[in-house]
């Protein structure tokens, strides 16, 4: 029994490296992804942009990281393919550099879907690979997943002060490097996952896969549908900053662009504390409580903002984001719950949704900046967060998540 017991705990074990590795090839491809937001002041400058063909880069990227992802993720729910993440990251890189070199705005793009594309392909199975490695823990395990994409996408507008503006355009392809680190974790990654998967005893997988009853299909879709409200919701606010908020600092305040990419920074490394705080207490608590309050809960902070001066401005972006970011993990953690045994599928179709919808929201946005200006975008958004009441109608699910921590 001694034995037995061992062999049973041994992989939940082991997994924790393997969780570790995943953010930290998490951190690397958003890394590379947010570096194409943070360098819009220079492309806007060097290639004459307005703020829609801006909102256009934003879309393109986007909406080419969202249209292969549930495609991926049905696929490799049934067919496993955990090097799949390799080849990912080699779009990424051929995106990077034709970034760097890009003669055109036509180019330009096309470099954006390769970078989507290649985020496409690794958030699926990097996805279901952290939920199977969760040992039972299912929002820690996709927190610490968070955290390392969270914090990879703050690090963008940072590099891109102290690296890109003085350097210019072409030493995106300095970056070539992390994407090259970023493929030989991945191949450790997938081999040690797969190593450990195999020593998992078959008791133990019988369990892992196991449900409780679930709503019947009606309230599902149901509840899938205000999910996906309450996701556009967010990424829309988010998209405001992500995209435009170096801009609204220069023209409101007239700092400079360094110091603009700094509190770009500040706002989006807040992220990396809200997502792994939303995965734990969502374990303990239950989903609905944190999506309840990680949308509607920022509101009287979005309402504040746009009349703020800029030492405000810096601390009411971090709080207000700290909140809002605690949203996804328990958003995609709840959508798994609903539909067991698809976790491709939903975290390509949760992920790839969560960067079509902000890419249309940069979209829209940009246009309206143009025509209303930045500022008035900035109070129109503040009261996005007012969906988060449609919170109020999702089903209970009565399982760990709940509250109670699964057992060992």
């Amino acid at each position: 029994m001694t034995t037995s017991a061992q062999t049973a705990s041994l992989p939940q074990r082991a997994m924790m490296p393997v969780l570790i590795a995943l953010s930290v090839t998490h951190l690397l491809n958003d890394m590379i992804q947010s570096l194409i937001p943070a360098t819009y002041p220079i492309i806007k400058e060097a290639y004459r942009l307005d703020f829609g063909q801006i909102g256009l880069i934003t879309l393109t990227f986007q909406v080419s990281a969202s249209l292969l992802q549930p495609a991926v993720g049905l696929y490799t729910d049934k067919h496993p393919m955990p090097y799949s993440m390799v080849v990912g990251m080699g779009f990424t890189l051929a995106g990077l550099i034709g970034l760097s070199y890009a003669g055109s705005y036509g180019f330009l793009l096309l470099s954006a879907a390769c970078v989507g594309i290649g985020s496409s392909i690794f958030h699926p199975e990097a996805t279901r690979m952290a939920r199977n490695a969760s040992g039972g823990q299912h929002g820690f395990a996709q927190g610490i997943f968070q955290v390392g994409g969270q914090t990879g996408g703050a690090l963008g507008p940072l590099l891109a002060a102290f690296i890109i503006v003085p350097r210019g355009q072409g030493s995106l392809a300095w970056f070539s490097v992390a994407a090259l680190v970023a493929m030989m974790l991945m191949i450790w990654t997938a081999s040690s996952y797969a190593r450990l998967d195999r020593a998992r005893p078959p008791k133990a997988a019988a369990a892992r896969s196991a449900a409780p009853a679930r709503p019947g299909r009606r309230s599902v879709a149901f509840a899938i549908t205000i999910l996906i409200v309450l996701l556009f919701s967010k990424n829309a606010y988010t998209a405001s900053f992500t995209s435009f908020y170096t801009f609204y600092l220069i023209g409101k305040f007239g700092i400079s662009v360094q110091n603009s990419q700094v509190m770009l920074f500040l706002f989006l490394a807040s992220s990396a504390v809200g997502a792994l705080g939303g995965g734990m207490l969502g374990d303990r608590i239950g989903r609905n409580k944190i999506i309840w309050f990680s949308i509607l809960g920022a509101l009287p902070f979005t309402l504040i903002l746009p009349y703020a001066d800029l030492f405000w401005t810096g601390v009411l972006t971090i709080v207000i984001n700290l909140i809002m970011s605690s949203a996804f993990a328990a958003i995609l953690i709840y959508a798994l719950e609903l539909l067991p045994g698809r976790v491709g599928l939903v975290g390509g179709f949760f992920y790839g949704l969560s960067f079509g919808l902000g890419g249309l929201a940069a979209a829209l946005l940009g246009e309206f900046a143009d025509l209303l200006g930045i500022e008035t975008v900035y109070r129109i958004c503040s009261f996005i967060p007012m969906v988060g009441l449609l919170a109020w109608f999702l089903p209970r699910l009565n399982d760990t998540a709940a509250g109670a921590r699964p057992a060992h």
